[in-house]
């Protein structure tokens, strides 16, 4: 990330309203996705150790996003943003409001409305969001709960999902030619499995071996990273026999991660181009669970997750190489 991008809060009471400006380093069109998807809202919409979890979005005018921010003790906080103007990759506005499990507004607590804009240039994106409130107690109350504390960190987690998932990839692999990788989430001990099957399978890890999440560097702007964490793997690339790649991270409940037995494994097939990346998409997914759309993603890949119809988890991934 780079340091110099703007970001700036302030508050104006005279207006009850709240102004965020924050800078991407990314194209318009990936940010708007970031804001706009389901998949990827539930990435980073979250002051760690808070997750948000949607139940369902209709992104479309007069529909609804209901997602619940939920607690490391399994707390739970429900709201609703209800769509009421939408210009494609440049503006939308919403009603936020919250809610109890049932989606019945919540009188107690304010709600505000958000005008968010987009504008992109030379590669980077400013959005600039207006979020005002009705009356000036409900601003101050809005306030005192710690919007500017928990949304400017829901924006940094946006930052470091960008560099901990994707950007080692991008950097160990430095070509376009087709290959096929396996990808694993451990609960915190991927560090050991692979020094196992180091030595099973008598290769060297790739690129720059075993990265750490304490590896990531202050300079990049980054919130810091839990302490507890900061040792924890986060990536690295091992081959094993015929041309094949393991790829693993840790994947630590303090940052939002949820491991099961059975989601914590996916064929990872990087084709050479675009259109053979659509074609294995749509004919591998077909009878199965489509759990993030193949689009341009905001880390500079086309990119889609699925369950095949015999369960089977998959991820597509064509990534430009410039």
């Amino acid at each position: 990330m780079n340091n110099n991008l703007l970001f700036d809060f302030t508050v104006d009471k005279s207006i009850n309203t709240v102004f965020v400006k924050r800078e991407f380093a990314a194209d318009r069109s990936l940010v708007w996705d970031a804001f706009t998807q389901q998949e990827i809202l539930d990435r980073w919409w979250g002051p760690k150790p808070w997750v948000s979890k949607t139940k369902y979005m209709n992104f479309e005018v007069g529909g609804r996003r209901f997602y619940a921010m939920v607690g490391p003790e399994g707390q739970e906080h429900w709201s609703i943003q209800e769509f009421t103007s939408i210009s494609p990759t440049t503006n939308f506005k919403m009603l936020s409001a919250f809610t109890d499990k049932d989606e019945n507004i919540n009188t107690e607590w304010p709600g505000s409305d958000w005008d968010l804009n987009f504008s992109g240039q030379n590669g980077t994106t400013t959005v600039s969001i207006e979020i005002k409130h009705k009356t000036l107690a409900d601003f101050e109350q809005h306030i005192q709960m710690g919007f500017k504390e928990g949304f400017t960190k829901c924006l940094e987690n946006l930052d470091q999902y960008i560099e901990a998932q994707f950007k080692l990839r991008q950097q160990n692999k430095i070509n376009n030619k087709a290959r096929v990788t396996t990808y694993l989430n451990f609960p915190g001990n991927t560090e050991e499995a692979f020094l196992f099957y180091k030595s099973v399978f008598k290769t060297e890890f790739l690129g720059k071996g075993i990265e750490r999440f304490g590896d990531i560097p202050e300079t990049a702007g980054h919130p810091p990273v839990a302490d507890e964490i900061k040792k924890m793997v986060l990536h690295v690339e091992l081959p094993i026999k015929g041309n094949h790649i393991l790829m693993a991270t840790d994947a630590p409940k303090e940052m939002g991660f949820t491991l099961t037995q059975g989601n914590n494994m996916h064929i990872c097939i990087e084709p050479e181009t675009r259109e053979e990346a659509k074609r294995i998409f749509d004919e591998l997914s077909e009878g199965g669970n489509i759990t993030m759309p193949l689009q341009d993603m905001f880390f500079g890949a086309y990119f889609g997750e699925f369950s095949d119809k015999f369960g089977i988890n998959w991820m597509i991934n064509f990534q430009n190489k410039n």
